[in-house]
C-alpha cells in the first residue's frame, strides 16, 4: 500500500515525459520524476524510494533521502512559516516538512532547529511534525533492557550531559564522563543501555561494557594503529585527554585494549608508544 513518509520498493511500470512510473503489489502508481531517473532505470526493475505528497496533495517519489521518516524522532531547522504553521527543512529539495499551529505551543524562530516527531495526520494521509512529544516518547512503559543496543538521538546539551531519545519511544542520559568524542544536538548515534532506574530513568553510554568493550575497543585501536603507520604515541602516562583525542576511547577503556593487544602478541609496548607487533 502505497503510503506517505516512509521508504518503500516498488517496480518500473511505465516510462513517460514527465519521469518513470513506479507500482506496489496492489497496483498503485506513483511518479518518480525525471530529476530522480538514471539511464539505468528499467521497465521491471525494483528501486527504493521514499514517499511523500507533493505541494498539491499528490503522492510523490523520490531517490533523496529524508532527515526523518514517520515514526522518528529529528531535530529539523525552521525554514519558513505561513498562517497555519511552520515549515522544516526536511533533506528533500522540492519539499519541506509542515508543522501545524496546533502542534508547537511555543513561539518558533526561523533558522532556529527543533526536537520533532513525525507522524502521518489521520485525515489526511499527509506527513507533519510536532514538538508535542509526550504522545510519542515516554518511559512510562520501558521497552529496553540494560546492556541492549540502541540507537540514539542527541536532543538536548544540559550541565550534566546530553538528554538523548531512545530507539524513537524513550527519554534517556548520556552523562559527561561518558562522552570520549565531541556530539552535538541533532546526532545520531549508537549506544548501550548502562542502566534502568526504578523511577524509569535510563542511562547510556556510547560504548559497550565487560568483554564486549574489550573486544570491541582492541579491535578499534588496532585498527587506528594500521591506519597510523602501526604506531600511536599513546601509554600508561598519557592523560585521559590525549587518549580521547586519538583513539575516541576512555583510560580505563584504552588500558583495557592495550592489555587485550598485547596478551594476543599483536601490539609491542615502549615508553610513550604502542606498535603493532612484527
Amino acid at each position: 500500500m502505497l503510503q506517505a513518509g516512509e521508504y518503500q520498493t516498488l517496480r518500473i511500470s511505465r516510462i513517460a515525459d514527465p519521469g518513470i512510473y513506479l507500482t506496489d503489489e496492489e497496483g498503485a502508481e506513483v511518479l518518480l520524476p525525471n530529476r530522480y531517473v538514471s539511464l539505468s532505470d528499467h521497465v521491471g526493475d525494483l528501486v527504493e524510494v521514499f514517499v511523500y505528497h507533493d505541494s498539491e496533495n499528490r503522492l510523490i517519489a523520490t531517490r533523496e533521502k529524508p532527515l526523518a521518516v514517520v515514526g522518528e524522532a529529528a531535530v529539523l531547522e525552521a525554514v519558513d512559516r505561513n498562517a497555519h504553521g511552520v515549515f522544516l527543512a526536511w533533506g528533500i529539495t522540492a519539499k519541506d516538512l509542515f508543522m501545524p499551529n496546533r502542534n508547537v505551543p511555543f513561539e518558533v524562530q526561523m533558522g532556529g532547529r527543533y526536537l520533532v516527531y513525525l507522524y502521518r495526520d489521520p485525515l489526511t494521509g499527509r506527513v507533519v511534525a510536532t514538538t508535542k512529544l509526550g504522545k510519542y516518547i515516554s518511559n512510562a512503559e520501558i521497552g529496553v533492557r540494560a546492556h541492549e543496543q540502541v540507537d540514539l538521538l542527541v536532543a538536548r546539551r544540559m550541565e550534566m550531559g546530553y538528554r538523548v531519545v531512545i530507539n524513537n519511544r524513550h527519554w534517556g542520559m548520556i552523562y559527561n564522563d561518558q562522552i570520549f568524542t565531541p556530539i552535538k544536538v541533532g546526532d545520531r548515534l549508537t549506544g548501550y543501555v548502562h542502566r534502568i532506574s526504578a523511577e524509569g530513568r535510563i542511562d547510556v553510554m556510547l560504548q559497550q561494557e565487560g568483554r564486549q568493550l574489550r573486544d570491541s575497543s582492541a579491535e578499534r585501536l588496532l585498527e587506528l594503529l594500521q591506519k597510523s603507520g602501526g604506531r600511536l604515541p599513546l601509554g600508561d602516562n598519557s592523560s585521559p585527554e590525549e587518549i580521547a583525542s586519538l583513539t575516541g576511547l576512555s583510560k580505563k577503556s584504552f588500558k583495557k585494549a592495550v592489555g587485550a593487544l598485547y596478551r594476543q602478541r599483536r601490539i609491542t609496548i615502549s615508553e610513550g608508544e604502542i606498535s603493532i607487533a612484527k
